[in-house]
């Protein structure tokens, strides 16, 4: 089959005043071409998830360390177009996975897309293309800051149970035999209970902090949300001595670095953090995305949507994500997939 030599790709080559409105949509956009055909596969994109790493780095990294044009998206669910040539995987088959070559702009947000070797699957029999759409970063992150760190029946407190990767976080735990503290607002705490978890904190009434300590103490704690410093400072005030704090959200503006340094610098006896901090960057791995997709198939871990928008309406699906308000993902719909919507 002939490959076309343009297609429709949303594009930006500056974020001064913001994302959304400096996103173009360009009918006539090069068609992708792997730099080593050998490891790199060309995929078409049915459709992507957005995450917050598709939008705060774009908007507060210096523009030199973002691809001119960029298009965002990283998640992604389509068919594989041109095979990586030391992969396995057939021309026309489905897979999903990550897309892209930069860990800002990874181009899923367009008719195709680059994908490497290690960060795709193919869709499992029986699996919904639109929920291993899903699975990319958030499945990931919260794959790999909960399930190499915990055994069956340890506590584990996740912060922002709602969001994109802590609806994942909050079914994985449950899926590998953790008790699952969770910390949402009034209006996401039946969706968490509803996902599994056994104790669910309103931040809205009270101080998280505080719930905590009422609380057994902790195996593990992983924050999706990065904005209470104190939730680390006091971390040994509710976190076992053994356990592990682990920090993903993070605005990459100057107070994050400030207190990054901190955590980094300032000894526990002289007043700094108590508990061993990890930051966290999602690692595409195929074996846990098979994982994920295999939950999903036995119903241990389900998707969550919160809106879906047309291709054309891409501005629209980064306004809702950037309200910090969307419970679970927030999905673009790019092509036509093979109907298993």
């Amino acid at each position: 089959m002939a490959l076309p030599t343009t297609m429709k790709a949303w594009q930006y080559t500056t974020t001064k005043g913001g994302l959304i409105p400096n996103l173009k949509l360009n009918p006539t956009a090069s068609f992708p071409t792997p730099k080593d055909p050998s490891t790199q596969h060309i995929v078409q994109i049915f459709s992507t998830c957005l995450n917050p790493v598709d939008v705060k780095p774009a908007e507060g990294l210096p523009s030199f360390m973002l691809p001119k044009p960029a298009t965002p998206g990283i998640d992604f669910v389509g068919k594989l177009v041109v095979p990586a040539k030391n992969s396995d995987l057939k021309a026309g088959q489905v897979v999903f996975g990550g897309a892209g070559l930069s860990p800002f702009a990874g181009g899923a947000c367009a008719e195709y897309a680059i994908a490497d070797i290690k960060a795709l699957a193919a869709l499992p029999a029986g699996l919904r293309e639109s929920d291993a759409a899903t699975i990319g970063v958030a499945g990931m992150t919260a794959y790999q800051t909960i399930v190499p760190h915990v055994k069956a029946n340890d506590r584990i407190f996740i912060n922002g149970g709602s969001g994109g990767v802590g609806v994942f976080g909050i079914q994985i735990a449950k899926a590998v035999g953790c008790h699952v503290t969770t910390a949402c607002s009034t209006a996401n705490v039946e969706l968490c209970k509803s996902l599994g978890a056994d104790d669910v904190i309103d931040y809205k009434k009270g101080s998280v902090v505080e719930a905590l300590k009422s609380k057994p103490p902790f195996d593990h704690v992983v924050d999706n949300v990065g904005s209470d410093p104190n939730l680390y400072w006091k971390a040994h005030e509710y976190m076992k001595k053994s356990a592990k704090f682990v920090g993903i959200a993070g605005e990459p503006s100057l107070k994050f670095v400030i207190f990054t340094a901190k955590v980094r610098l300032w000894p526990g006896f002289l007043g700094g953090g108590k508990r061993k901090f990890e930051g966290f960057f999602a690692q595409q791995k195929i074996d846990d995305l098979l994982r994920i997709a295999g939950w999903m198939k036995e119903g241990k871990v389900r998707a969550v949507v919160d809106e879906r928008f047309p291709f054309e309406k891409l501005p629209d699906a980064v306004r809702r994500l950037k309200t910090g308000r969307a419970r679970g993902k927030v999905m673009v719909d790019v092509t036509a997939g093979d109907g298993k919507a």
